[in-house]
């Protein structure tokens, strides 16, 4: 294993680590943003707290979310520890024209660092409260035959269950109640608050800036460059990482904030 060691540690496989890690985290902000698009369903947050119990439940998805983790935690003190590394090898810096490198390219560090400052905030907000506040719980009865939810009760704020999702099938009436907790609820709360709503679209702005040049140069390290193929991973970087994504993820605040 001693060529692993070495081939890490080298300058080449520390930024493959950093490679990795950044472009596993991309295809995460899709998934992500799939699931949190169900906010947008005018059900009284049914699609999208069920979502949140199945995302906090199933086996497979538990395992992968401690990667995550793990990858978000490494991807931040990696990228700062190799931008150290690198002042550190030129103090005096370049001689460098102005229009030498993009202004992301040239401050992924910075970006990252704001990012990872975002990424600690939400998780505050929503994944902490989720686990460890007092979310309140909510009940849905739906329509077993046309999947309309047609009630929505608020529980007292002293209710608990055993579950995180507890069904009840009431045949004779063909409906089914489902109780979770109502994250959804957290998100109109939190998204209320115009500085925190701003913070979140600022933050998301950040993100497709270091996005605009990190998913294209993780390709780049990883030596997947080709003349054929990079004109359309640039195109993906681009309009769907560094455009497409970060301004759903940026429309959700607000659209909270305005509804």
């Amino acid at each position: 294993m001693s060529w692993l060691t070495k081939t890490l540690s080298s300058s080449i496989g520390k930024k493959v680590l950093m490679a990795i890690t950044g472009l596993f985290l991309c295809s995460f902000l899709i998934i992500h943003l799939i699931g949190n698009l169900q906010l947008f369903k005018d059900d009284g947050g049914y699609a999208f707290n069920t979502y949140t119990v199945f995302m906090t439940t199933n086996p497979l998805i538990k395992t992968v979310s401690y990667v995550l983790y793990f990858s978000i935690l490494f991807h931040a003190i990696w990228g700062i520890y190799l931008e150290i590394q690198n002042k550190k090898a030129r103090p005096q810096g370049y001689a460098m024209s102005k229009n030498q490198g993009s202004l992301a390219s040239r401050n992924m560090a910075i970006l990252g660092t704001i990012i990872f400052v975002y990424i600690a905030v939400h998780l505050g907000d929503f994944w902490y409260e989720y686990k460890f506040g007092h979310l309140p719980y909510v009940s849905y009865t739906e329509n077993v035959n046309t999947g309309e939810v047609i009630a929505i009760e608020s529980l007292a704020s002293d209710y608990t269950q055993d579950v995180k999702m507890l069904e009840v099938m009431d045949q004779e009436a063909g409906t089914k109640t489902t109780t979770v907790k109502d994250l959804y609820m957290e998100a109109e709360e939190a998204f209320s608050k115009p500085l925190l709503v701003i913070f979140y679209v600022i933050s998301m702005i950040v993100l497709g800036f270091h996005l605009l040049h990190g998913f294209q140069s993780g390709f780049q390290t990883l030596g997947l460059n080709h003349p054929k193929y990079n004109p359309l991973i640039k195109k993906i970087g681009v309009w769907i990482f560094a455009i497409l994504i970060p301004f759903a993820f940026a429309v959700i605040p607000v659209y909270f904030l305005i509804k």
